[in-house]
This record gives C-alpha cells, structure tokens and sequence, in this order.
C-alpha cells in the first residue's frame, strides 16, 4: 500500500461533465487508500520538457467507495492544469495524484452533529463526500446544504442533490442563486448573508459542526456571521481558495 504523500500514476476511469465549466474525474488508483469526508488529492502534470504544474483537487466520492476517487474540476481559463484537464484528458489515460491529504476539514459519521455546511462554486465538492458519506451509511444525523451558485446551471451534483433532499431522511439542500433565477423560483436569490445563515442554521441549534468551503471573502463572511450567531469558534471548519480557485 502507498504511503498517502507517495505519487502514484492513476488511471482516468470515467469522465462526467457536472455543468458547462465543471467535470468530475473518476480515478482508479492501483494504490487505494482510504479517505475521511473532506480530505483532497494533488494532481500533478509533467511536460515534454519536464516542467511540472501541480494542484489540490478535493474528493467528491464517499470513502465507502473503494479503488477509485472522484475529483470534480472546474475549469479555470487562464489556469495551468484545469484547461488541460477538460481539453485533453481521456478516458484511459494515466495521470500522477498523490493523496489522501488533510485532517482539518474532514467530518465523518462518527462525529455526528447537527451538520451544517455551506459552499459556494466548486466549494461544495468536499461537502458532497460529506453528504455521500452520510448516505452510503444511512446516518440520520440532521443536514443542511447552503449552496450559493451564480444560476441552476452552475450547480454541481444538481440532479443528486435534487435527489438526496427529497428523501426526508434528515438532509435539507438549499440553493441562492446571485445572478440568474429559474423561472418561478421562490428561493434565496442573492449571496450568502447573516440572515440567510440565521434562517438556515437556526433549526439545527447552537452545537451544529459548520464546515465553509469557498472563495475566500465567501468564507470569511459565512464564518464571522456564524460566531456572531452565537456558534462556537471550535464548531466551525473552513476551507477557501483565492480568486483562481484551483
């Protein structure tokens, strides 16, 4: 078995495109090592001419699946790895990761909860290995999603989310939408702010665990507004990228 920081040449079982920008990356990995909910891999490209790009890609698969990983990657233009990733990137081919990573950001049932998690973009990969991981174990513990998103079509996972929400075992999935709403739509329809937090982390009380995954300034608003709601400091887990995200 691979140490977890050992590169490993794994292999692109499946390719599924999530929305117009995002696709998700099934890998097999001939060194198979299980991960907690929340944990990433880093993916690393080497050229012709020896020049290596490397990025950190969170898990979107539950650890219950064994032998492979998924990794949904969004598309940056100007990104090193990402254009390359949705350009060239077949099924079949062979590409270097090395994971799992991190012991920060990571939930699993054992913990418990109330969970609330909250992600904006590509944020909300780690949080569905997190929803995932409840399913695959049929875990009651109660469950909110706040997952802002520019439209209904920038939304990661929709047709699984959509699914897993309507199951009423204890998972409530709840969409913002800042630039386009679907027709009829009633929901949020602006970014993540302390009302919409308070209304939507209000029913799990004060000792939910809170894990934010997303763009920095997304992060640190979500965070400071769930201190000034009264959650614990030591309840809350945050993962942000930058601007150029990964």
């Amino acid at each position: 078995m691979a140490k977890p920081l050992t590169w490993q040449s794994a292999t692109v079982e499946a390719i599924h495109p999530e929305t117009a920008r995002a696709k998700t990356f099934t890998f097999e990995l001939p060194d198979w090592i299980p991960h907690r909910a929340g944990q990433h891999y880093d993916l690393r490209l080497t050229a012709p001419d020896g020049y290596q790009a490397e990025r950190s890609y969170s898990i979107g698969s539950e650890p219950e699946r064994q032998g492979v990983i998924d990794l949904t990657v969004e598309r940056i233009d100007d990104g090193e790895v990402s254009p390359y990733m949705h350009d060239v990137v077949a099924v079949g081919d062979r590409l270097e990761l090395r994971g799992p990573i991190g012991g920060y950001f990571v939930w699993d049932i054992e913990l418990g909860g109330p969970l609330l998690l909250v992600g904006g973009g590509s944020g909300v990969v780690p949080l569905m290995a997190m929803i995932r991981h409840r399913a695959a174990l049929k875990s009651p513990v109660p469950t909110s999603l706040l997952y802002s998103s520019r439209s209904a079509d920038d939304v990661i996972y929709a047709g699984e989310l959509e699914r897993l929400g309507a199951q009423h075992d204890g998972l409530e999935v709840v969409h913002t939408f800042t630039r386009q709403q679907p027709a009829g739509w009633a929901g949020y329809q602006r970014r993540i702010d302390r009302t919409m937090l308070s209304e939507v982390s209000g029913p799990l009380g004060k000792t939910l665990r809170a894990y934010v995954c997303g763009p920095t300034i997304l992060v640190e608003l979500v965070a400071n507004s769930l201190l000034d709601l009264g959650i614990a400091a030591s309840q809350i887990r945050t993962e942000r990228f930058g601007p150029t995200g990964t």
